[in-house]
């Protein structure tokens, strides 16, 4: 909605897209500023006090429990995901502070649990809970795709599948049984159906079909398989995925041998791997370990460190196994190959042997093995990427830069302008995760291996790994080595690995945004120190550091706000994080994750080893053992729909280069509209070069017989899981 006033030279615009309060709810006029940008020393006279006031209206005063009408932003601490008042093993510990920093959340003032004071009381399902009130989804968004099925989702169909089996632990029996969730579907069986289907408003990947008053469920064929049944049971496939998959962002070169682990030997034993040189020389044909590592031709994904301290605490969980695990992988012909697996578990008492490496074999035991250590490490990789790379990098800090920008920005201000179509729906997302998804008992604890743990994981992370700085594309692309500093380049950095989709595609969108921020930021601040005197820009990255970040407050990596390269550097980092990076590793979820077996989010049992009694049951039936491992029925089937309605684009979505009606007349200054008109031509642009590279035969990452193209990063999407499109928002 927009307020129009006639009887000038040309019609005054006040967009006034907000949810106005009844008088009964508070009696304050609201105020609506014209869509005219000023910074704080240009404000007109006669606005600078309605300014203030409007900035303070959102501030709260940190009392009290926020209503629904508020539109309040506030920061709290993460300590609202257990529920010990329900069951003392629903108690979770409260994240932010010293023992586990974490990025705030926003503050909600519920009263206290009777059995924690340090934590919050929840609000559970279907209750809502409160959020700014702008922050919530609109009508469309609430009504259809997105927001109302995962509500769906959450509160009907998981329940009903639970009832659809006769008991949470049956395993696949056989592959076929996996074929039959896209053939045949789940029959739905609990109670009356009627109203279910209607409730979950259903894409087309996950259909519907009523048969003698009982509900089928059918799952669509992810595209993993869709080309190729058999592409996941492959090496070659296993290493493309760390460059074109869902979690691409945590493959680095190989940089020092041996493999040196930073944990406290007296606890976690001998920091050395057990992944030697004379293992590794089998592998490179000819070459040796310091001449591959000097080329840039080994890579590790290594997420021992981060796993380790948990693994003890998660194999106590019923039903789970996990190890910590190290993969090596060696880049040879264009190609990327996996060599070697380490998988650990802390010493014990009983056993001093705490790490095996298992290497790909040419018998049938070996490959059987090999591909149960495959899968350890895709169960390692599900878990980071929900936890850190999906959860903590996108979604957690977006809001604390979120809160940051209402509570010190003007909406006259042309950074808030600039930042607002990037911090769309995502309290509210974020909000419903909590309250579903990542809080204990919740979906993510369910059905990934960390089980109970995974927030605690997601924390130790964030204190061991989360920079500001880094969350720049070429500068997180450098410090995993997979660039190297070229100034020849576009973005002054050249990929290690040409064909590496995600990287090559994302610094096209990351430099798209880049020239965007900074024709922005210049056409603004023309004076040398009109950065530095921005009274609300610096109280703005102030909070984000000193509140929003409180933990790491004191970390020298900072950047500084002195300047307008500064000032684009750090939102050209804000928006990339909100449009391509959660575009890149959101979207993808069900194309990767709704074939089970190609990654399974846990683990039910351990390697056999050959002294073992399962080891004998292992070599009769090789494929049982595989799938008495990987989830059960019950766990894979919930978080497929889960996978699949975090995968959809909602009809309403709004992508990078583009402008919903929500912000069409988001900005009064002709230079900024040309300039954007300019960045959704460079968008335009790089579809077509990512459709080209998806037809260029010679990039085999994303080409090739069965090969899936490399999508995530095409700017534009259809609603529904597409596998494809750049929100400018975390909006799902």
């Amino acid at each position: 909605m927009e307020i129009v006033v006639h009887g000038f030279k040309e019609p005054m615009f006040f967009p006034a897209n907000s949810w106005i309060h009844s008088r009964e709810d508070n009696p304050e006029s609201r105020i609506i500023f014209k869509n005219q940008a000023y910074l704080p020393s240009q404000t007109p006279a006669g606005l600078k006090d309605l300014r203030r006031e409007d900035l303070l209206s959102m501030r709260g005063n940190g009392k009290g429990e926020r209503k629904e009408f508020e539109r309040i932003y506030d920061y709290a601490k993460y300590n609202d995901l257990g529920n010990p008042d329900k069951d003392d093993d629903l108690a979770r510990p409260v994240l932010g502070g010293e023992e586990r920093p974490y990025p705030r959340r926003c503050r909600t003032g519920r009263p206290p649990t009777k059995t924690d004071p340090s934590t919050e009381s929840r609000i559970e399902k279907p209750d809502p809970v409160y959020v700014p009130r702008d922050e919530t989804f609109e009508e469309i968004k609430q009504a259809t795709f997105s927001a109302g099925r995962l509500k769906g989702v959450l509160h009907n169909l998981i329940p009903s599948l639970a009832a659809a089996f006769s008991s949470e632990e049956i395993p696949f029996g056989c592959f076929s049984d996996i074929d039959k969730l896209y053939s045949d579907g789940v029959i739905i069986k609990n109670g009356d159906n009627s109203g279910l289907f209607e409730k979950l408003l259903l894409t087309s990947l996950l259909t519907k079909a009523m048969s003698a008053g009982k509900g089928l469920f059918k799952y669509n064929i992810p595209s993993i398989i869709q080309r190729d049944r058999f592409s996941w049971l492959r090496d070659n496939e296993f290493a493309r995925q760390t460059l074109a998959g869902v979690n691409p962002v945590n493959i680095e070169t190989l940089k020092d041998f041996p493999i040196l682990s930073k944990l406290d030997p007296a606890v976690y034993g001998p920091p050395e791997s057990l992944i030697t040189k004379e293992l590794i020389n089998l592998e490179l044909q000819g070459m040796d370990v310091d001449e591959a590592i000097e080329n840039k031709r080994l890579f590790i994904i290594d997420y021992h460190d981060l796993l380790l301290p948990f693994i003890k605490k998660m194999n106590s969980l019923p039903g789970r196994k996990a190890y910590a695990s190290r993969t090596v992988f060696f880049y040879n012909k264009g190609a990327l190959q996996p060599i070697a697996i380490e998988l650990s578990v802390p010493p014990s008492a009983s056993s001093t042997i705490n790490k095996r490496v298992y290497t790909h074999g040419h018998d049938a035991t070996k490959y059987w093995i090999w591909k149960l250590a495959k899968a350890h490490v895709c169960s390692n990789d599900a878990g980071v990427h929900q936890l850190v790379n999906h959860w903590l990098r996108t979604h957690a800090c977006m809001e604390a830069y979120t809160i940051a920008t209402h509570r010190q920005l003007s909406s006259m201000h042309p950074v808030f302008k600039l930042l607002h179509p990037h911090m769309r729906y995502t309290l509210e997302i974020n909000a419903l995760a909590r309250q579903n998804l990542i809080n204990g008992g919740g979906i993510i604890e369910a059905c990934f291996s960390p089980g109970r743990y995974s927030m605690e994981l997601s924390s130790a992370a964030y204190k061991s790994s989360w920079r500001f700085d880094m969350e720049a594309l070429p500068a997180d692309l450098i410090r995993r080595g997979m660039a190297v500093e070229d100034s020849s380049m576009p973005c002054g950095v050249r990929l290690v690995i040409e064909d590496y989709p995600y990287a090559a595609d994302g610094l096209l969108v990351w430099s798209a945004i880049k020239e965007w921020v900074e024709s922005y930021v210049a056409h603004f601040y023309t004076e040398p120190n009109s950065v530095s005197s921005d009274v609300e820009l610096q109280a703005w990255w102030s909070e984000i550091k000193n509140k929003g970040h409180y933990d790491k407050r004191n970390e020298p990596w900072w950047p500084k706000l002195q300047t307008k390269e500064d000032l684009s550097g750090i939102v050209t980092i804000m928006v990339w994080i909100a449009s391509g990076q959660h575009a890149a590793i959101n979207f993808g979820q069900y194309p990767f994750g709704g074939y089970v077996p190609n990654r399974p989010t846990l683990m039910r049992k351990l390697i056999p080893q050959e002294h073992e009694p399962a080891y004998e049951d292992f070599l009769m039936n090789p494929q049982n053992a595989f799938l008495s491992s990987i989830p059960t029925q019950l766990q894979a089937t919930k978080v497929m729909a889960v996978q699949d309605t975090l995968s959809t684009h909602s009809p309403d979505e709004e992508y990078l280069g583009q402008l919903h009606q929500f912000h069409q007349r988001w900005i009064n200054d002709n230079e900024i509209l040309k300039s954007f008109s300019k960045f959704s031509s460079k968008l335009e642009e790089i579809d077509e070069i990512i459709n080209a590279r998806n037809k260029d035969h010679s990039l085999k990452n994303r080409t090739g017989a069965g090969v899936p193209p490399y999508e995530l990063l095409l700017p534009t999407s259809e609603p529904g899981v597409t596998g494809r499109g750049v929100p400018n928002s975390v909006s799902i």
